[in-house]
Formats: structure tokens, C-alpha cells, sequence
């Protein structure tokens, strides 16, 4: 099994404590991991040592993270299209603009909303972790995703931080 973690909006400048603690808690089972964009900083990557990193930036990184990664990156693994952004716009039809960029994922990973989304449209898995760092919409804690390739397929499952301080 290929197990992924996924993250996005982590809206840090640096990989401060309590982020490494989550990181650690979360994706302790994952060789690969998503940064679906707004790191801010790319020095968020370094805490992901020993893992295969895919990343892309969003409309809240700085200059320098803008230069370093891509705006979409579309990957194969283990015989699945995936593709990799943050996603911008209007988030009533962000999934359909993202349809269109990316016709032949099979999965669509993206942030931007800070919004967690799990669900399929048609044959393609659409997955939004929302945001890492607790910055949701009204107070909602932090979350993520952890995306899973096995005998069964392609699957997701969304998680939440609990309790305050981790």
C-alpha cells in the first residue's frame, strides 16, 4: 500500500514547533507527501526529510517560494494521474475550473478554501486537506489528508487535529 500525506494553507514562515509536533502525528505512515501551496515559506519542506515531496505554491507564498515550485504538477504513482494544486478563485466553482485543467486525473489534489473536501465526480477523486495550521472557517481546527493506493484503489480519508496545543 502507498500511503500519502496531504497538506495545504499552512500559512507559516518557518517550521515552528507545534507544526512539527502535527507533522510527526500525522503523517508517520506516509513515504510521499502533498503540499497542495500557501506554505509561505518553502523551509516548511525541510521537516519532510526521507520522504518524496510534491509541492506547488499559492497565492499567499513568498517570492522565493513562488520561484522554487510550480504552480500545478500533475505525478504518476503506481499507475495513478494525479494532480497537485492550490487552486484559486471563487470557491463555489473551483472544483469545475479544476475539471477542465486536469481532464485526465484520476485524483485532483488542491487547498486554497481551507475548506477539507473528500468526494468523487465522475471517475475523479477530488481531495482538499484544508488547512493545516487551524485557520478554517469559524475557529475549525486543523486538518489534513491521508490519500491511499492499494488493491482497493484510489481512496481518501480526511482527519482533524483535536485538542488545543499539540
Amino acid at each position: 500500500m502507498t500511503c500519502i500525506g496531504i497538506l495545504s494553507d499552512t500559512h507559516l514562515n518557518s517550521p515552528l514547533p507545534w507544526f512539527v509536533k502535527q507533522v510527526q502525528q500525522a503523517f508517520a505512515d506516509c513515504s510521499i507527501i502533498f503540499h497542495a501551496g500557501d506554505l509561505i515559506s518553502i523551509s516548511i519542506l525541510d521537516i519532510f526529510q526521507g520522504k518524496e515531496v510534491h509541492a506547488v505554491h499559492g497565492n499567499m507564498c513568498e517570492y522565493a517560494t513562488r520561484q522554487a515550485l510550480p504552480t500545478e504538477k500533475v505525478i504518476k504513482i503506481d499507475g495513478y494521474t494525479i494532480a497537485l494544486c492550490h487552486g484559486a478563485g471563487a470557491r463555489h466553482n473551483i472544483e469545475e475550473r479544476m475539471w477542465n485543467q486536469f481532464p485526465a486525473a484520476d485524483c485532483i489534489v488542491y487547498g486554497h478554501t481551507h475548506f477539507a473536501v473528500n468526494h468523487r465526480l465522475g471517475k475523479t477523486l477530488f481531495v482538499n486537506p484544508g488547512s493545516f495550521a487551524a485557520t478554517g472557517r469559524y475557529g475549525a481546527p486543523g486538518s489534513y489528508a491521508i490519500l491511499t493506493i492499494d488493491d482497493a484503489g484510489l481512496n481518501a480519508s480526511l482527519h482533524q487535529f483535536t485538542g488545543a496545543g499539540l
